[in-house]
C-alpha cells in the first residue's frame, strides 16, 4: 500500500502547473495517493526517517508522466506487426476476427503485456476505447500493474464491414449502463467506465443519443472514433462529420472524438462552441497514410480553445504505443506540413500528452501536472544516457531527443510500478513467452497470416 514517499535531488521538475514551473533540485513529497509537498531539496528538513521509501533522483527529470487517450490495449499485442504496409485500412477487417479467438485468459495477459509496455515508457493513465471483451477477467491486471484506466464496452448498432457486434437498441444501453455501474470508481477510483459506440457510421443516430444521456445522468463520458485516415487523405471535401453529431445533440465537455482526421473549419467551430475534446493519434495517422500534417488541424483546433490530448491508437496498426512518440510526432509532423517552425512547439507537445489529455478525458482537476493535492503520478528520467546530453532544456530533451528507454521510475497513485526500468508487478520475461504463445495460438486457430516479404528461413 503507498506510505509516504520523498523524492529529492531531482536535477529538473516539469510541474506542468498553471505558471508551468520548472523546479531546479527539487523534491516532491507524497502521502498515500497524493502529492503532498513540492520544493527545493536544499531547503528540506533532515527527516528523512519519517517516510516509508526516499527515491534520490540525482540526475533525474521527472514529469507528470503521459496519459494516452486513445489505447487498443486489449489484443494487439499478441499479433502486433504481421500486418504488411500495403494492406491499408484493409487490416481492419483481420483485427477483430483474430480478437475474437481470444479467450479471458489470453486477453488479460496481452493485456497486461500492453499495460507494461505503457508504464515502462512512462504513461500512467489511458482510454481503452471499449475494445477489451472479458472486463470481469480482466481487470485483475489493472489491479496488478497499478495503472489508471478508462474502460468500457464498444458497440454498433448497424452491419459493418470490421465485424464489430452488433446489439439492438435496447441491449445496448443496457450493456452500457451495467458496464459504468459495475467497474466506474473501482480500484480505489482508478478505473472510470465510460459508453463507447465505436463510430457514427455503425451507429444509429438514436443510439448516439440516448447514450449521451445516460452519460450525462450517470455523470460519466462518451467516446467515438471519428473520421477515418485513409478516407480523409482520399476525399477531404466530404460532409462535415463533427457539425453532424452536433445536430444530434452529441457533444459537449463529455464527449471525446477520437482521431478527428480531416474535419474543416465548420467542425472546428462546433468543438470550439460546444467545448467538445479532441483526442488525436499521430502514430496511427502517420502509419496509415492519412496526412496528419495536413488532415489534421491541430494548431488551429489548439489556436481556437479546443481541448485537445494524444493518444496512438493500437499495436497492430500504428504498431506501438508509447505516448512520447505520438508527442514527438505532434510537434514535428505539424512543422513539416506547414513550414511554419513555430507551430506545436516543444512545449504545447508536453501539454498534449500531459494536462491536454487529463483535461480531454475529464480528469484535469486530480492528474496531469505535479501539484500539491493532486495524485502522485510521477515519471522519473534517467538522464545520464548519450539521448538526455547534454541538458539545458530539458523540455527539448524530453521531446525532440529522449525516448521511453530512459524512465526508470513510475509512480501511479503513490505506487511504485516501475523501479529501477523493471515492473514490479510482474514478470516481464515469462509474460512475454506466454503473449507470444497466445499470438502463434491465435494466428493457427483463425487461419489468419501474412508472410513476411522476405523469406525466413
Amino acid at each position: 500500500m503507498p506510505g509516504k514517499i520523498l523524492i529529492k535531488n531531482i536535477e529538473y521538475l516539469i510541474t506542468v502547473n498553471d505558471e508551468r514551473k520548472i523546479v531546479t533540485d527539487a523534491y516532491v513529497t507524497i502521502d498515500g495517493n497524493l502529492i503532498s509537498g513540492i520544493g527545493k531539496t536544499k531547503d528540506l528538513l533532515p527527516n528523512e526517517s519519517e517516510y516509508d521509501r526516499v527515491i534520490d533522483a540525482k540526475y533525474m527529470v521527472a514529469t507528470p508522466g503521459y496519459i494516452n487517450g486513445h489505447c487498443h490495449i486489449s489484443y494487439a499485442h499478441a499479433t502486433r506487426c504481421i500486418f504488411r504496409d500495403d494492406l491499408g485500412k484493409d487490416y481492419l477487417l483481420n483485427v477483430f476476427t483474430l480478437q475474437g479467438g481470444m479467450n479471458p485468459e489470453e486477453e488479460r495477459l496481452t493485456s497486461l503485456l500492453g499495460i507494461t509496455e505503457l508504464l515502462k515508457y512512462g504513461t500512467k493513465t489511458f482510454v481503452d476505447p471499449g475494445s477489451t471483451k472479458h472486463l470481469d477477467e480482466s481487470i485483475s491486471e489493472y489491479e496488478q500493474s497499478g495503472v489508471r484506466a478508462i474502460v468500457g464496452k464498444h458497440l454498433a448498432s448497424k452491419e459493418n464491414p470490421i465485424h464489430l457486434p452488433i446489439y439492438d437498441h435496447d441491449s445496448a444501453m443496457k450493456l452500457t449502463e451495467e458496464t459504468i455501474k459495475c467497474f466506474h470508481g473501482k480500484l480505489d477510483g482508478r478505473i472510470s467506465a465510460w459508453a463507447m459506440p465505436f463510430a457514427h457510421a455503425f451507429t444509429s443516430d438514436e443510439l448516439l443519443q440516448d447514450l449521451k444521456q445516460l452519460c450525462d445522468e450517470l455523470a460519466t463520458n462518451i467516446t467515438l472514433h471519428v473520421t477515418d485516415a485513409v478516407e480523409a487523405s482520399s476525399d477531404p471535401s466530404r460532409e462535415s462529420a463533427i457539425v453532424k453529431l452536433e445536430k444530434l445533440g452529441f457533444h459537449g465537455s463529455n464527449v471525446v472524438l477520437s482521431h478527428c482526421v480531416g474535419i474543416n473549419s465548420d467542425d472546428i467551430q462546433s468543438l470550439i462552441n460546444t467545448n467538445t475534446p479532441v483526442i488525436v493519434c499521430p502514430t496511427a495517422v502517420l502509419k496509415m497514410g492519412g496526412g496528419f500534417g495536413k488532415n489534421v488541424p491541430l494548431s488551429e483546433m489548439l489556436d481556437g480553445g479546443v481541448t485537445v490530448g494524444i493518444g496512438t491508437d493500437a499495436a497492430n496498426n500504428s504498431n506501438l504505443i508509447e505516448t512520447g512518440r505520438s508527442v514527438y510526432l505532434a510537434a514535428v509532423l505539424i512543422k513539416d506540413a506547414s513550414g511554419d517552425v513555430t507551430r506545436i512547439p516543444a512545449e504545447t507537445a508536453v501539454e498534449l500528452g500531459t494536462i491536454g489529455s487529463s483535461r480531454a478525458v475529464g480528469m484535469g482537476n486530480s492528474i496531469g501536472s505535479i501539484e500539491v493535492g493532486k495524485k502522485a503520478d510521477i515519471v522519473l528520467y534517467e538522464t545520464m544516457r548519450p539521448e538526455w546530453r547534454t541538458l539545458f532544456n530539458p523540455i527539448n530533451n524530453l521531446v525532440y531527443s529522449a525516448d521511453g528507454r530512459s524512465v526508470h521510475t513510475v509512480l501511479v497513485d503513490g505506487r511504485v510500478v516501475i523501479d529501477d526500468h523493471q515492473p514490479t508487478f510482474v514478470d516481464e520475461e515469462e509474460l512475454i513467452a506466454q503473449v507470444q504463445d497466445i499470438g502463434d495460438s491465435m494466428l493457427r486457430r483463425t487461419g489468419i497470416d501474412f508472410a513476411p516479404r522476405w523469406p525466413i528461413v
